[in-house]
């Protein structure tokens, strides 16, 4: 059965819409909070959400069904989503809820939910969820005496930022280095400045005025513009910009330049590497990685294993794996040595450290490998437009031997949006964006005539 309400990392949709609104919030916790429910223990569920004007609505319909449900409910308030996952495993809950849209604009929001062990839910799991949903009425609720209750968590920040501070070596300081931090107006405004202050830095603060609508406007991890000019205009030594809800970052060099996904994971791998700290010598990418880190990584003794996109497919194949480090060339950084999901402010730390340690510029660390030039496109499309595997295959035979052997072309549904994304990389620019027009034509004449 097609899902109806989650997509590769949760459910996400605009509000007050049918994909998402208070009575699929209610109908969620509900759900979930039966599929939860295990044993004779008083069960718990941790909620904690970004800085959308939306939240309000959804964490009270969500908080319902919950303890409709029998489950009490922790609100944490605004939290970044990697503390969600944190203190679902603290508190001893058997579930945590973050109400987000990550890097979209205010008028879309969403959830993504975390089991007892702290790990994003399996598509079975989610599955389970959603059967639930679907049904007309949820049936055996607990009696008056056994609903649950809600109290808020006043110190889930501190809890969060200790956490996060324990990950950076108890002997270094951050006193020399000047940085400028964009929070997005999102889930990490409060406690990300507090983190880099604690530990000694000379900060910057932008982005940390949320009016519950002007999360990623003009700032976060896609759109840096404001972030790169500060940290110039400051002479800041680098820029660490989070997504709304601080899963994942952008770090910008001293020079106001971004740097890129793969560069920074590279440079993480081999820090860990020279550490003895890289688990197998194995680091999880995905199908989007660039081809230059397939080809750098194998010369400093380290194997790389793609996943599908998204970080959820990239914890679940570290996990796989037994292995140590995994990310997207989005930003999304997973240390499992220190965290289930992934967490912005643990992987800037680290590079932090990576400084600290080689006493080197951030240009100068991950200045690692040439990249393949990459050419994308996001074509709009309706949630109910079919692309099939057989014409996404016809249409990368029709192109591949025009890049040759290390060339590659990726054509994927979107899980979060109604988009179709196209990806083309290979060693000449101006093919890529030829090839790249070609199939974009052809996908949109293919939905022209799908509608």
């Amino acid at each position: 059965m097609v899902k109806k309400f989650f997509g590769t990392d949760g459910i996400r949709g605009t509000v007050n819409s049918e994909t998402l609104n208070s009575e699929i919030a209610l109908k969620l916790g509900l759900a979930a909070g039966k599929v939860f429910t295990r044993g004779n223990h008083k069960h718990r569920v941790v909620i904690g959400k970004d800085t959308r004007v939306s939240g309000y609505m959804l964490e009270s319909a969500l908080e319902s069904g919950f303890t409709s449900s029998g489950m009490d409910v922790f609100l944490c308030g605004p939290i970044p989503t990697p503390a969600v996952a944190f203190l679902t495993q603290a508190l001893r809950a058997d579930l945590g809820v973050m109400i987000t849209a990550s890097h979209n604009t205010f008028e879309d929001n969403g959830f993504k939910l975390f089991g007892p062990d702290g790990y994003k839910l399996s598509d079975n799991k989610q599955s389970e969820i959603e059967d639930l949903m679907n049904s007309i009425e949820i049936k055996d609720l607990p009696k008056a005496g056994n609903i649950g209750i809600a109290k808020r968590v006043d110190d889930a920040i501190s809890r969060y930022l200790e956490f996060s501070k324990a990950t950076f070596p108890n002997t270094m300081r951050l006193d020399h280095l000047k940085i400028v931090i964009d929070c997005a107006n999102g889930a990490a405004y409060k406690v990300a400045p507090k983190v880099f202050w604690e530990l000694g830095a000379d900060i910057i603060v932008i982005g940390d005025q949320p009016n519950g609508r002007n999360i990623n406007l003009n700032c976060g991890t896609t759109n840096t513009e404001t972030i790169r000019e500060k940290v110039v205009n400051e002479k800041a030594d680098l820029g660490i910009s989070f997504d709304g809800d601080a899963d994942r970052l952008v770090i910008i060099d001293e020079n106001g330049h971004e740097v890129n996904g793969d560069h920074l994971l590279a440079m993480i791998a081999k820090n860990l590497k020279d550490k003895n700290m890289l688990q197998l010598n194995t680091i999880v990418g995905t199908i989007m990685s660039n081809k230059g880190l397939e080809e750098y990584l194998p010369e400093i003794g380290i194997n790389l294993i793609r996943s599908k996109v998204g970080d959820r497919h990239v914890v679940e194949e570290m996990r796989k794996q037994g292995v140590t480090l995994g990310g997207e060339p989005s930003g999304h950084i997973i240390i499992n040595n220190f965290c289930t999901t992934g967490d912005a402010i643990i992987a800037s730390l680290q590079v932090l450290a990576s400084i600290c340690e080689e006493k080197k510029s951030i240009s100068e660390l991950t200045n690692l490998f040439p990249l393949y030039h990459q050419a994308h496109n996001n074509i709009q499309c309706n949630s109910s437009d079919s692309l099939d595997d057989s014409l996404i295959n016809k249409l990368i035979e029709e192109k591949k031997d025009k890049l040759g052997k290390k060339g590659r072309i990726i054509i994927r549904k979107s899980g979060t949006e109604p988009i179709v994304r196209v990806m083309i990389e290979s060693e000449d620019s101006d093919l890529n964006l030829d090839i790249l027009e070609e199939i974009s034509f052809k996908i949109k004449e293919h939905f022209s005539n799908y509608n």
